[in-house]
């Protein structure tokens, strides 16, 4: 698809930087160049293009010196020229040239002989952009399910996690490559595969030379770390980085979460699966922050009543002090705070995260929430879908903040930081009692399935392992959001500026916007969900529509293309918070007990989308605002002083903060 108009916002961090000391602003300079550095890696996995159509970008800048109405005349028209800024602006703000959030390639909006006209100005621009004319984590000849399902399952036949590598398979097709991200390089080792001609070989040195620059600068945050604790972070950061490692990647997970209520909050590494087809291999990101103490300690009671609300989430029983066999005995509060960023590299900027992903240990070791403010600040100024009635779009925009702000807190802690899996050790153990396994709530008879040794949440269930696990989370937090005392906590009551049914009311109306926004990542051609967080919310909103009695309704008038989203106050409580909660219970047994099968039947009805949906995506496509492009700060330093530069919320002003950025190209394949 063709990009012609963006929304930019600024995520402003002046004030929070101004706050650090000296010391913590070295500190965050050195991490935020790591984060940055890293930005190569991302345009990697996007496409084997995004590299090429990077460097064009800067190259053009620097070739006008940041002058680009210079280039007007000669076939270059001031419109071509915007159109292309914003292509550009598009870009860079998504590491590469398709969609962090629905994973669509889009274009510029120009003819390709004005780009050529751009690019025929330099030698090292014809060179560029004839590069730019040739899904990056499977590379060579084309890879099949098939191929990728038979090395995932040797990978874990030996124990390899697959997160931090990408796939290669030769032009006879009968040789793979697992391509291990790390500075070091060479062969690791060498597998037959079942048919017995061929192999597949661990190959480390993918992205090696971008991750040599990451650690030099992780290397130079570490001298100004705050605590022993951080300087042990940046250190298994690194050797994970250098060796390839997962195991030690996983140690510096448990370290992380351990260090409760940094100034300079940072996650690095290969994280989340959603764009990998198969649902295993993580893109790389790297969030630095700063925290607001003010704005976390708002947080702090609603952790400190978690195990409340949690004895009140659809699969809670008497046992266990009242959460039932499928929660933790134990939930420990996790560090939650409410961020500002000051470099987001990822291609998504998540509005908040719960991390790590890795299952055992948040079970054993615990997990951090953080909610990104400025990028929440952000998205409450936008342009959104026109899908609510004329005389209530007013109160809509009014409480939106304020809803969408808790539902994403509930979302992050009490979605994603509960569950218990039921699991079997290596050494033959069981985490539950398998001579009187716990009773299966869907069927009433003991559960019969769980995960066995080696065996992990995303490598059972796959592709559908992120979509399901969002929209777990957000059921919790939707199913929790008409709770009185809950709302209270939050400051809403009938007497608050902004009443708690109002605010219940408010984010059912969110659930059928969404439900309908997520369509425009749904391609008709391949039947498939370009977007994890788009599918749960269709899902949710299909639930609602056939089990929620008519609480919430959507309305289509086609000559105005228009679709309208109705909730019904009064049955709110009767109707559709027991849809949220049969639904939510589902998919938390299916995840618990590794029911892949029983999650694939149910989910895939919910999310499917034919007859009038099909209708309504047209419709939706039609009334789709201007993409968000986020333009972010960098940091300068000038012997022991560090200065921070905020750009103008325009595309020309994204374009400058990333070649102000210098990430230096690098040339990297094993």
């Amino acid at each position: 698809m063709a990009v012609h108009q963006v929304q930019v916002f600024k995520l402003g961090i002046a004030t929070q930087f101004e706050r650090l000391t000296g010391r913590e602003k070295q500190y965050a300079h050195h991490m935020a160049r790591a984060a940055w550095l890293g930005s190569r890696i991302i345009l990697q996995q996007v496409s084997p293009e995004s590299s090429s159509i990077f460097d064009f970008i800067i190259e053009l800048h620097r070739t006008c010196s940041g002058n680009w109405h210079s280039f007007i005349g000669e076939g270059v028209s001031s419109d071509d020229l915007q159109k292309f800024l914003t292509y550009a602006a598009t870009f860079l703000s998504n590491a590469g040239n398709y969609y962090g959030s629905g994973d669509q390639k889009f274009v510029p909006g120009i003819e390709n002989h004005v780009l050529k006209k751009l690019a025929d100005r330099f030698s090292v621009l014809r060179e560029l952009y004839d590069e730019t004319s040739q899904s990056s984590y499977y590379l060579g000849n084309a890879i099949s399910e098939s191929d990728a399902a038979i090395v995932s399952k040797i990978l874990e036949q030996n124990a390899v996690f697959p997160e931090n590598t990408r796939l290669r398979k030769s032009e006879d097709g009968t040789e793979y490559d697992v391509l291990i991200a790390s500075v070091e390089r060479g062969l690791v080792a060498q597998f037959s595969l079942p048919s017995g001609q061929g192999h597949v070989r661990l190959l480390k040195g993918d992205h090696s030379s971008d991750l040599q620059l990451v650690c030099a600068e992780l290397n130079e945050a570490s001298k100004y770390a705050a605590n022993d604790l951080q300087r042990n972070i940046l250190s298994a950061y690194i050797e994970s980085f250098q060796t390839g490692s997962l195991d030690i990647y996983r140690t510096s997970q448990r370290l992380w979460v351990q260090d409760k209520a940094p100034r300079v909050e940072n996650i690095f590494g290969f994280v989340e699966p959603y764009r990998d087809p198969q649902g295993i291999r993580g893109e790389f990101e790297a969030p630095v922050a700063i925290a607001d103490d003010s704005e976390t300690r708002l947080l702090a009671e609603l952790v400190d009543n978690s195990a409340k609300f949690i004895r009140r989430l659809p699969w809670a029983t008497p046992e266990n002090d009242g959460k039932g066999p499928f929660e933790k005995s134990l939930f420990e509060p996790p560090d939650f705070s409410s961020i500002h960023a000051l470099a987001y590299c990822s291609s998504i900027i998540f509005p908040g995260i719960n991390l790590p992903n890795y299952n055992d240990i948040r079970q054993e070791n615990g997990f951090k929430n953080v909610i990104i403010s400025n990028r929440m600040i952000a998205e409450s100024q936008a342009k959104q879908y026109p899908f609510i009635e004329d005389s209530e779009a007013e109160k809509f925009r009014e409480h939106k903040f304020q809803a969408y702000y808790w539902w994403v807190v509930l979302h992050e802690l009490l979605g994603h930081g509960t569950g218990r899996m039921m699991v079997e050790s290596m050494d033959g153990k069981f985490n539950f009692d398998i001579e009187n396994p716990p009773v299966n709530p869907l069927t009433g008879r003991p559960i019969s399935s769980w995960y066995k040794p080696g065996q992990t949440w995303t490598g059972q269930f796959g592709e559908l392992a992120t979509t399901v696990d969002e929209c777990r989370a957000e059921l919790v937090g939707a199913y929790l959001m008409d709770d009185s005392e809950l709302l209270e906590m939050f400051g809403f009551t009938e007497t608050s500026n902004i009443h708690a049914e109002d605010l219940t009311y408010n984010l059912y109306l969110q659930l059928g916007v969404d439900g309908l926004r997520g369509l425009s990542n749904f391609n008709v051609q391949s039947n498939k969900w370009g977007q994890a967080h788009s599918r749960a919310h269709f899902a949710i909103l299909k639930c609602l529509l056939l089990n929620g009695g008519g609480v919430i309704t959507i309305s289509r008038n086609k000559p105005k293309q228009r679709l309208t989203v109705r909730v019904d106050r009064s049955k709110i409580r009767t109707h559709g918070k027991p849809a949220l909660g049969k639904m939510l219970l589902h998919l938390h047994v299916f995840r618990c007990t590794a029911d892949v099968e029983g999650c694939r039947t149910y989910y895939e009805k919910l999310s499917s989308v034919d007859g009038e949906y099909i209708e309504w995506r047209e419709t939706v496509i039609v009334n789709k605002p201007p993409p968000l492009v986020f333009v972010q700060a960098n940091t300068f330093r000038d012997g022991d002083t560090i200065t921070l530069k905020e750009y103008e919320p325009t595309v020309e002003g994204v374009i400058a903060s990333w070649v102000e950025r210098q990430c230096e190209q690098q040339i990297d394949l094993p």
